[in-house]
């Protein structure tokens, strides 16, 4: 073998190294892509709509298993935690798994000043897909347990407590959201955005429901997860205002670094 054929042997030799070094990819996996409109909004609409059932469907099953209230709010926040996080780890990476009308407009906001987010045209379809999913998520779950499949709920939520109870939720929420996302761990939004949601159940006193959408297909079911409609736009209004605190928790808390001078 003469030495320029030596040179060239070596040459392919670390060449085929360094591609078996290389991750490969899963046989039959799609390639990553951005998902159309459609997927992201069928996403937000499933998303949704399977945790309202989760939360009204444990809340039936919880009251129908126990009287003691104290069981009943446990088992109806441990099955929305574990819901929950799935949901955000299965849906996550096509629709961003917002599942929210507050998370929605709080990303279209930041996306404005700068930052990745969604945009006014997907804004504008994720919200309404995810008012129907919660509706749809609310029938879903009475017509499973046998209840009446529309039947407005008579749990008034309107006392001044509770609506606090919504600003602080709903706060503490985008500031996880967008706190992990400028801090690059948004990877462990299933877990931490679940967990919050499930120690929210218990810290505030509206049981957090932190999510408009929710909220308005929660209106629909007078069973233990209800709310009644005269109730809605008080909620809504303090979420809209914990949104704001929210984002401005982020930005007093994540702001960039400045570089040392000497």
């Amino acid at each position: 073998m003469s030495a320029t054929e030596a040179i060239e042997h070596d040459r392919a030799g670390q060449t085929a190294t360094a591609q078996a070094d290389e991750p490969q990819p899963v046989p039959g996996a799609t390639p990553p892509q951005t998902p159309p409109l459609i997927a992201k909004a069928a996403a937000e609409f499933v998303g949704t709509a399977a945790l309202v059932a989760i939360v009204v469907g444990s809340g039936i099953q919880a009251t129908e298993l126990t009287k003691d209230v104290g069981l009943q709010l446990l088992a109806n926040s441990t099955a929305t935690v574990f819901g929950l996080g799935v949901l955000i780890a299965l849906l996550g990476p096509v629709s961003g798994a917002h599942f929210n009308p507050v998370v929605t407009l709080a990303e279209w906001f930041t996306a404005r000043r700068g930052g990745a987010g969604v945009t006014l045209r997907e804004a504008a379809v994720y919200a309404p897909a995810q008012v129907g999913g919660a509706i749809a998520g609310a029938v879903l779950a009475d017509a499973m347990f046998g209840e009446p499949v529309v039947k407005w709920s008579t749990h008034d939520r309107s006392a001044g407590h509770l609506l606090l109870g919504e600003v602080v939720a709903t706060a503490g929420l985008i500031l996880l959201i967008f706190g992990l996302a400028r801090t690059d761990r948004l990877r462990f939004a299933p877990v931490a955005v679940a967990s919050y949601i499930g120690a929210a159940y218990w810290f505030t006193s509206s049981t957090s429901f932190a999510n408009p959408a929710v909220t308005i297909g929660r209106a629909f079911t007078d069973t233990f997860a209800g709310i009644a409609p005269g109730s809605v736009a008080g909620f809504i209004g303090m979420q809209l205002i914990g949104a704001v605190v929210g984002l401005a928790l982020v930005a007093l808390i994540f702001q960039a670094g400045r570089e040392a001078t000497e």
